[in-house]
């Protein structure tokens, strides 16, 4: 059965998401590249899937192609795009969520955390620097993903959190516990003014998966 997404492309770069795997999102210079991106990262949403003790899609990650997935909608990318961040809620959205999908959601977002923890735990505190010298380095990239979550997601979903501190376990758990509240709701399937549950569960698993993913990209190869 083909896995369906949607494509959201910009002028320069454009983004292929899977519409029923909150975070499985993956950006390329085109369309065709990005879908290519998308099979190329399924063995790595694979693992957050398990992690979640969802069923992933029938075969094998490892040998996913880019014609496994069904192009279900195209919207037009805005300058996020371009800039390697998604776009805009799509109207589908707005469906209600039955409870079994509103918990499905926040499962792969928890699930998403605790990959995120593991490789941050096995990662140098120093990263190998991008191909132009760029790129933060591990404690950064931590300091950012909460950071995003509580100043500029978190109010999207009518949450007031504050970042907690580095190290900080405990509070740590109850900033993410608070998110997870929220998403794991069935109807409504919006937040009033902010982000419809859905996008805002792919917005959140993307944000944390991508840095993940970078993470483990960027690690120093180890001697020999």
């Amino acid at each position: 059965m083909a896995i369906p997404v949607y494509l959201e492309a910009g002028s320069k770069r454009a983004f292929a998401c899977a519409l029923d795997w909150p975070g499985w999102c993956r950006v390329g210079k085109g369309e065709a590249s990005a879908l290519e991106a998308l099979a190329a990262y399924a063995p790595r949403y694979g693992v957050v899937a398990a992690e979640a003790r969802v069923p992933f899609p029938p075969g094998d990650p490892d040998a996913l192609e880019a014609d496994a997935f069904e192009v279900a909608e195209r919207v037009a990318g805005s300058k996020n795009a371009d800039f390697g961040t998604l776009g805009s809620p799509l109207p589908r959205d707005a469906e209600p969520l039955t409870a079994e999908e509103a918990a499905r959601q926040a499962a792969l977002l928890s699930a998403a955390w605790s990959v995120f923890d593991r490789l941050v735990a096995g990662a140098p505190a120093e990263l190998r620097k991008g191909p132009r010298g760029g790129g933060r380095n591990r404690d950064a990239i931590v300091r950012h993903v909460v950071e995003a979550e509580a100043g500029a997601y978190a109010p999207r979903i009518g949450l007031r959190l504050v970042a907690p501190p580095p190290g900080d376990a405990p509070a740590l758990r109850a900033h993410r516990d608070a998110i997870l509240a929220v998403l794991d709701k069935g109807a409504p399937a919006h937040t009033g003014k902010g982000w419809p549950l859905r996008y805002a569960a792919r917005r959140f698993t993307w944000h944390v998966l991508d840095h993940a993913w970078e993470i483990e990209d960027r690690r120093e190869p180890s001697a020999g």
